[in-house]
């Protein structure tokens, strides 16, 4: 089951621009709806919404939470394969593949280099084959 928008929806389009599936159509003003099809359960809309107009996929209404505390893709696995399917992945062009800033290891690794632009969807974590990547909580 999808996420849901509910009649507290003004039509901001903020979750529509956030969505990293374009799940979510409507038009400015009115109330939007999402493609169940396409949602992935991500939870960005529901973060993301200033009007507690997202309900999760168990029916509870999402509340919204600053942008600086959205966790983060960091790497957590000890092996990577340089497959780069995370940096494809991501719809925001938050990763890219870099050499290792303090080793001599010419094996290239997925860095956030965008990290503002990362509405952690955890697509790149999801499509990982080795579980390198893991969203973890930003750090206040």
């Amino acid at each position: 089951m999808a996420y849901r928008i509910t009649e507290n929806c003004n039509g901001c389009t903020a979750c529509a621009r956030a969505c990293p599936t374009r799940a979510i159509s409507g038009e400015r003003d009115k109330l939007h709806v999402i493609d169940s099809e396409l949602c992935v359960e991500c939870g960005t809309c529901g973060r993301i919404c200033p009007h507690d107009a997202i309900d999760d996929p168990q029916g509870n209404r999402c509340a919204p939470v600053k942008r600086s505390l959205w966790p983060k893709p960091a790497a957590v696995g000890k092996r990577c394969v340089s497959c780069s399917q995370c940096v494809d992945v991501c719809p925001f062009g938050c990763l890219e593949m870099q050499l290792p800033a303090k080793s001599k290891d010419l094996h290239m690794l997925p860095v956030l280099v965008a990290p503002k632009k990362c509405v952690a969807c955890g697509l790149c974590v999801e499509i990982c084959p080795l579980d390198y990547l893991e969203l973890q909580e930003v750090q206040v």
